[in-house]
């Protein structure tokens, strides 16, 4: 953890050091020894499993030691290099960036406690389906009163918008939900028309009935590539919320909880080389949600649109595991049944054989196959659980948030080096026979730092435009007026956060820092940024590490200029952090 006062005091004594030369390295605090680190990003990788242990009556464990726990990958028993239980992982008390400098390091951005995100996902789901849930929402937020428990809310619509950050005040979290208004899908896939509606009394006509045959097809052909050309659409902003939820909360300690609230997930996930059994995914499920695990149905309408860009949603999904962060899927759907057809059927009363009814209705059960199969995978590979075919929201989010208080953190190296993209399965066992334990399935062996073509800057424009901190990389900073006209944006970057590559006896980072000023209105004035991308030997780095990284961005000062937005990326890993707030602060 970076000092505060410390770093007031450098700052305002004005020690700068050119970046050309080296970057600055400051005297600072030790990070607790209580709370194990488990953020030191080198060549050797960490692999953190959540375990969410109750009785089997649900009761919360949380007095269990590390001993009690075992893991194996594909197999292979690892060896735990991190443990950290419930009770440790919620004494981290949040504290205030100090007066005029920014932060985005975790006790400065998050609360105490399990965290969990509330998520209304009005791009894959009807106008009914988001009433509903803003309806169950409004009575879950109700009925929180002095339970403490720290919810945030989003909306995911053509991007991911925060309504309200970490909140365990009932009160800010009802009028954050009071205010999202539900809306029309932006991009809502319509069932295509019958394959063939030629009226019984023309079946023998000839040629008329293969003409209006022929032309039906050609409407069907070109209604099924426009479905196709949503689902895709839909799936592409889907994987950047996903990746979005990362950057956000990725740099937060411990377990962070998303409850999904959808009528559909645009994309099927199936891992490679799982081996998990029917009896284990349906712990997935809750009581009501028994029905047998399937993926894909074949013949679906655009199926070949849902498993398209396979390598991002792999590298999505991966993300949100590695992040630890646990998606609780809830089918907005719920007992609904049959709704798409009903309006199908309304738009469609000259479809005298019937045929574009019973068209629909199996688009409708093909698609809600897929649907509910994806949602059972992502709960599978990041350790939360589905929750369908019930009308009760609430519960569902009410189960995310009890899972936080019984979630112990085990992190592993792996003993397999080689990080190829393939599937690793993960099994946890534990010594208590009288116990139930949920966690990640496993995970892909992705290295992020060998992304071809990646386009990280652009990844840095969404998040300067995104409404809440990103947390990946931390880092605390200062505005200070040089000269008439410009301003020196000051970084003190923690290095732990930062990828390290092994370079002949030395460590080289590869940092990109940016500083954008906006008006009032959020309208982007002007933007900077400089690289640091250097080896330092040993005795260098492990300053850096146990120190910080001081690194000065001067920036004209246009007239106008009321906020600043800060970010740091990682150019390897891809990882971010960001921070906003009052220039004049």
């Amino acid at each position: 953890m970076l000092p505060k006062v410390t770093l007031r005091a450098v700052l305002s004594a004005g020690l700068i050091l050119n970046v050309a030369l080296t970057p600055m390295v400051l005297p600072a605090q030790q990070t607790s020894g209580e709370m194990p680190s488990i953020t030191v990003r080198t060549t050797t990788r960490l692999v953190v499993v959540d375990v969410v242990v109750t009785s089997k009556s649900g009761q919360p464990i949380t007095d269990l030691k590390a001993e009690d726990f075992s893991v194996e990958e594909n197999g292979k028993k690892q060896k735990v290099a991190v443990f950290t239980p419930p009770a440790l992982a919620s004494k981290a008390v949040p504290v205030p960036a100090p007066p005029g400098v920014l932060s985005n390091h975790p006790e400065n951005v998050s609360p105490a406690g399990p965290l969990t995100v509330l998520m209304i996902d009005a791009l894959n789901s009807p106008f009914k389906e988001q009433a509903y849930a803003r309806s169950e929402m409004l009575k879950y937020a109700a009925e929180q009163n002095q339970s403490g428990q720290s919810i945030a809310v989003v909306a995911l619509t053509d991007r991911l918008h925060v309504l309200q950050q970490f909140t365990s005040d009932p009160q800010i979290l009802l009028t954050a939900i009071k205010n999202f208004k539900p809306q029309e899908q932006i991009l809502q896939a319509t069932p295509p028309p019958p394959e063939s509606s030629v009226p019984a009394d023309m079946a023998g006509a000839g040629q008329a009935a293969l003409a209006i045959a022929e032309a039906q097809q050609q409407v069907a052909s070109f209604a099924n590539l426009q479905v196709g050309f949503d689902i895709e659409r839909r799936t592409l902003i889907t994987i950047d919320a996903m990746r979005s939820l990362t950057r956000m909360l990725g740099g937060l300690r411990g377990r962070k909880n998303v409850v999904w609230l959808t009528a559909d997930l645009p994309f099927d996930l199936i891992p490679e080389d799982r081996s998990v059994s029917d009896a284990e995914l349906a712990t997935l499920l809750p009581v009501n949600g028994s029905q047998a695990p399937s993926v894909r149905g074949s013949g679906a309408i655009a199926s070949e649109e849902r498993q398209l860009h396979g390598p991002e949603i792999k590298d999505a999904e991966s993300r949100l595991a590695s992040a630890n962060i646990a998606v609780y899927p809830v089918d907005l759907r719920g007992l609904f049944g049959g709704g798409m057809v009903a309006s199908y059927s309304a738009g469609h009363n000259n479809d005298l054989n019937g045929a574009g009814l019973a068209n629909a209705a199996l688009g409708q059960s093909r698609s809600l196959i897929n649907s509910q199969g994806t949602m059972r995978e992502v709960a599978a590979e990041t350790g939360g659980k589905t929750y369908m075919n019930q009308n009760e929201i609430k519960l569902g989010v009410t189960l995310a948030a009890a899972d936080g208080r019984a979630s112990y953190a085990i992190g592993y190296y792996p003993e397999n080096k080689k990080w190829d993209g393939k599937y690793r399965g993960i099994k946890v066992k534990l010594a208590h026979a009288d116990t139930e334990v949920r966690y990640r399935k496993g995970y892909f062996a992705v290295d992020s730092s060998q992304e071809k073509n990646a386009n990280y800057e652009q990844n840095v424009a969404t998040v300067l435009t995104f409404n809440a901190p990103a947390t990946e990389v931390s880092f605390m900073a200062q505005a200070k007026p040089t000269e008439p006209g410009k301003v020196r944006i000051i970084f003190l970057v923690d290095a732990h956060t930062l990828s390290a590559e092994d370079s002949g006896g030395s460590k080289k980072m590869n940092v990109n820092l940016y500083a954008s000023l906006f008006d009032s209105s959020g309208k982007s004035l002007t933007t900077r940024s400089i690289k640091v991308d250097r080896a330092f030997d040993a005795s260098t780095y492990q300053q850096i590490l146990d120190h910080g990284m001081m690194v000065p961005i001067d920036v004209d000062l246009p007239a106008g200029a009321k906020e600043m937005r800060l970010a740091v990326l990682d150019n390897k890993t891809g990882f971010i952090g960001a921070a906003s707030g009052p220039l004049g602060q």
